[in-house]
């Protein structure tokens, strides 16, 4: 039987070891920002999105080495997001995975710096040989997780984001809204490994449809953690959303229903699915965690 907890924690050690030799600071000509961007990076997450990109490339029989570059990249786009998420002009937070934000530990200018540093290293992996030998293929991964981060994607679902602090968004808005600001680096995730294991494109549609589902399920449980968590609990301050009077799932849905929206996007996730045999259990399994994980 699949052990999920297991196979998380180690795909996380693995890309924690890619991840720290990306972010080597010999031979930088400013120590400073290494350190930044190491803060952020090493030592602490789930690494969720990275192990994404191993299952679904494990579906393939894609080189592990490949994967792991690949979703270190992923990992890089994603601590950048949460460096420039956490300065004072846009969420203003003191607190990310139980330490202080690199604003708090170093400044505004050095976590400016420092996430810039982070978006643009991860494109530099996914275009290194070291990552896949076929230029088409690094070219193909390059242009989906631009798109996934940029403006149709998760920057777009943030300036969203931004903007409903001012307006009462509808659960439409709200789907959309996570479907950029989540969902996109989610579905980067999964579609990465049918890129590299040049997937039919059946099969890549399958697991960008999954992932789809997947994000939005993630981020009820977000919300929900907002409401119901601690700061023990999550490593972050919780209660925000509902501080700064924003529209989410909770709030449209209720605790409830926002439970028994989970559950049934869990269900249609791992419906998406159904054309994979027992290679995709980690997969299933992952559906399930994301609901019910505490942090």
């Amino acid at each position: 039987m699949a052990n999920l907890p297991k196979a998380l924690a180690d795909a996380a050690a693995e890309v924690e070891t890619v991840l720290d030799a990306v972010l080597s600071v010999e031979g930088a000509p400013e120590k400073l920002i290494y350190d930044a961007m190491r803060y952020t990076t090493l030592g602490g997450g789930k690494r969720l999105r990275p192990f994404l990109v191993m299952e679904s490339a494990r579906l393939f029989g894609v080189p592990k080495a490949s994967a792991l570059r690949t979703g270190a990249a992923l990992e890089l786009i994603h601590c950048y997001s949460l460096v420039h998420d956490d300065l004072p002009a846009m969420d203003d937070d003191d607190l990310r995975r139980g330490k202080p934000t690199v604003h708090k530990q170093f400044d505004e200018a050095t976590a400016i710096l420092a996430g810039d540093g982070l978006l643009t290293l991860a494109f530099e992996v996914l275009a290194d040989p070291a990552t896949h030998p076929d230029a088409e293929i690094r070219a193909t991964l390059v242009l989906a997780l631009a798109k996934a981060a940029g403006v149709r994607g998760m920057v777009g679902g943030q300036m969203i984001d931004l903007d409903a602090e001012t307006k009462t968004l509808n659960l439409a808005e709200i789907t959309q809204l996570q479907q950029l600001k989540t969902g996109a680096l989610i579905g980067f995730g999964c579609e990465a490994g049918a890129i590299l294991g040049r997937a039919a494109a059946a099969e890549r549609k399958a697991l960008r449809a999954y992932a789809d589902v997947l994000g939005l399920a993630f981020q009820i449980a977000d919300d929900l953690l907002d409401v119901e968590g601690s700061v023990e609990e999550t490593g972050k301050a919780v209660g925000k959303d509902a501080n700064a009077g924003k529209a989410t799932f909770v709030s449209l849905l209720g605790i409830q229903g926002a439970r028994q929206k989970a559950a049934a996007l869990v269900d249609q996730a791992v419906s998406h699915l159904s054309g994979f045999d027992d290679r995709a259990d980690l997969l299933r399994l992952t559906a399930r965690f994301v609901v019910d994980r505490r942090n």
